[in-house]
């Protein structure tokens, strides 16, 4: 039976497959068909040359819940809040994007404001009520909601987090009217306080939910076609991975889900290469994902905004993306000067050379022209050279320069936004990127990873073993997760133990059950998590701590307490032993440990056979002859100088000058940068 992974993302949908007997390894690359990206799934299984029905996992990230969030592209949803609270989730927290901009606009709301509702009620922060759910008012709204014919509805009162009462009325009243409806609440959703990020993650959870009913019906649809038998699991953004039923019902879960596949194969990478700090890195057709990877796993953040002010609270692997892959389209602003993305040629059309009716110049148009690509992607397709100077030379004559100084230019603006958001990401999470590793992933990450790490005084680049597929990998080494939360306010010194102990213990008998009810039975191969939301008293920010097993005494808050204190040190730089530090909530992540994944194949090929030719390639204004290898030949023993090239079957590395690289013992090929 095989294990496959399956990456749906903006260009390409990509698989790796392991059979679970024999240890064989399989990969595929096929355009994304974005009419029904299930499409695009079965044409990855099918070309990989696998019997759908010999299929174990099929484990699956997809961008789906991600795309129709960015593009507004689903059906209307509504809001039912408390009374006052109606603008609560299109006022924001009043942030500004850009300090001095007087000309910034705000994202379209997730939920039109006609379709955004309020009925009387009030719950103190005790959870007492202060004013009881107006009945009358609430079928009133339910009367409403039917008549407009809406599909799904989040509900979101005031201090739910706390207790959940007047939103489950609500929600009792509203099927009475309307049966079939969608029905999330805030309090289920994301129980913790700050109604801001609670109701926003609850709107874009109900937004979401019939895209994703909708998807996982016509995918499950397909596969059971196809004599499907095996388990659906999709990743979920906190580095797991869930199953189609619970995927339905929970889409804020999914928004990082395509990227996070490249996290896990970043942990799997720190466990078989011996680097401690990796810098995940995929670049693909249409963006540039970038997360920091210690000892194995990624780092968690709740407060990730999938926009400006539109933050999601749920936990999330810590990935910051920028408009920045190979689709990337070259144009000109307003001032006359180059620009490149976020605009991406995508799929459909594709970039310029793939003849698909693509007339705008793209990174890829780029560096096909710079001799960077093969002009047959290693034998899967011809590419247009001829239409892609032309398309780049009409760029050119638009800013006055060459043809070839124009592609070079497009691959040194797209080189630094990613420069820019790796940065951002090692910023704020305050980590010096010369202590870790940049790992290369995706189709077009190696073509551009030694320029990025450059400019970031990273001295060190890895590209692993199928980085083409890198997120696909990633989906089979995936476990079972399931993250739950309890918000509780208490300074440590004051906190009740018993009350935090039947807390945790509560979390934990939920979480586990949770997994059991996904078809995970073994009790004893589950990990149990624990961490704390803590701040010092009067700040207005948490930082995640780990806090230990088993039942918590007072001889555990001093340890808690310095753990505290570390990990504050280590995000923020400063930390003080003289401020009181406080409980905000506490979190438990349970995790149903799955077989894991043979070694990776390699392949090694004696001599000359590593050398598949020479090619010109353009650099820093010249030509330079470059000698081509095979990356899938390489073994242990072979050293390469750049300048070279270096090809696999779904990625291509660049090795600019003052470069040497070396395969390591996993069929890495691991490149030092000269500074």
């Amino acid at each position: 039976m095989w294990r496959v992974g399956v990456d749906v993302g903006g260009t390409f949908t990509d698989l790796f497959a392991w059979e679970e007997t024999t240890g064989k390894q399989v990969t595929a690359k096929v355009l994304t068909t974005k009419q029904d990206r299930s499409i695009a799934v079965l044409q990855a299984i099918e070309k990989a040359g696998i019997d759908i029905s010999d299929i174990s996992y099929l484990m699956h990230g997809t961008t789906t819940a991600t795309n129709a969030l960015i593009e507004r592209n689903y059906p209307d949803a509504a809001f039912i809040t408390t009374e006052g609270f109606r603008d609560t989730i299109e006022i924001g927290r009043q942030h500004r994007k850009h300090l001095y901009d007087p000309y910034q606009t705000k994202p379209k709301p997730i939920i039109k404001r006609r379709f955004r509702y309020t009925v009387p009620e009030r719950t103190n922060v005790q959870g007492e009520t202060e004013r009881p759910l107006d009945i009358a008012a609430a079928h009133e709204v339910a009367k409403r909601i039917k008549a407009a014919g809406i599909q799904s509805v989040g509900i979101g009162f005031i201090n739910s987090y706390v207790s959940a009462r007047h939103e489950e009325q609500m929600r009792d009243i509203l099927l009475e009217h309307c049966p079939d409806i969608h029905v999330v609440l805030s309090a289920e959703t994301r129980p913790v306080f700050r109604e801001h990020g609670r109701f926003m993650t609850t709107a874009v959870r109900a937004a979401c939910m019939p895209v994703m009913v909708k998807y996982m019906d016509d995918l499950e649809a397909r596969l059971t076609l196809h004599r499907f038998a095996g388990k659906l699991l999709i990743l979920k953004s906190s580095g797991g991975v869930m199953s189609a039923d619970v995927a339905r019902l929970h889409p804020e879960d999914m928004l990082e889900s395509g990227p996070a596949g490249g996290v896990a194969y970043a942990g799997y990478l720190t466990q078989q290469s011996g680097f401690e700090r990796i810098l995940h890195t995929d670049v693909g057709g249409t963006s540039f994902d970038v997360s920091i990877v210690e000892n194995g796993r990624g780092l968690i953040t709740r407060d990730h905004e999938l926009e400006w002010e539109v933050p999601i609270v749920v936990p999330m692997l810590d990935i910051h993306s920028v408009g920045a892959g190979g689709g990337s389209i070259g144009w000109v602003d307003q001032g006359g000067s180059l620009r490149v993305g976020p605009r991406s040629a995508g799929s459909e059309p594709g970039p310029v050379c793939y003849g698909r009716g693509g007339t705008q110049p793209t990174i890829t148009d780029a560096n096909l022209l710079l001799g960077r690509l093969d002009p047959t992607l290693s034998g899967k397709m011809t590419l247009d050279v001829e239409a892609a100077e032309k398309a780049m030379a009409d760029l050119a004559r638009r800013i006055g320069l060459s043809t070839l100084a124009t592609a070079e230019g497009m691959i040194r603006i797209g080189c630094e936004y990613m420069a820019q958001a790796v940065k951002k990401i090692l910023v704020s999470r305050g980590r010096d990127p010369r202590d870790f590793v940049f790992a290369s992933f995706g189709g077009a990450g190696a073509l551009h990873a030694c320029f990025v790490a450059r400019s970031m005084n990273i001295p060190k680049v890895i590209v692993p073993p199928h980085a083409g597929v890198a997120s696909a990998f990633g989906a089979t080494v995936m476990d079972l997760r399931q993250d739950l939360e309890h918000f509780y306010y208490t300074p440590v010194k004051s906190a009740d133990l018993d009350r935090i102990n039947g807390i945790l213990s509560e979390l934990e008998a939920k979480a586990k059950a949770a997994l059991k009810a996904q078809g995970f039975d073994n009790e004893n191969e589950i990990e149990l998590i624990r961490t704390a939301q803590m701040r010092y008293v009067g700040q207005s920010y948490e930082v995640d701590t780990p806090i230990p097993n088993g039942v918590l005494t007072a001889d555990s808050l001093p340890g808690i307490e310095q753990e505290f204190h570390a990990c504050h040190l280590k995000e923020f730089g400063v930390s003080s032993e003289d401020f009181a530090p406080a409980f905000v909530s506490f979190g438990v992540a349970a995790i149903g440990h799955m077989e894991d994944p043979p070694p990776v194949e390699i392949s090694h090929v004696a001599g000359g056979d590593i050398l598949k030719g020479e090619r010109d390639v353009y650099f820093e204004g010249a030509w330079t002859r470059c000698q081509v290898y095979s990356g899938e030949a390489l073994g242990t023993q072979h050293r390469i100088d750049g300048p070279a090239i270096v090809e696999y079957e779904h990625a291509c590395t660049v090795l600019p000058p003052k470069t040497r690289a070396h395969v390591n013992a996993m069929g890495a090929l691991v490149i030092d940068i000269e500074y």
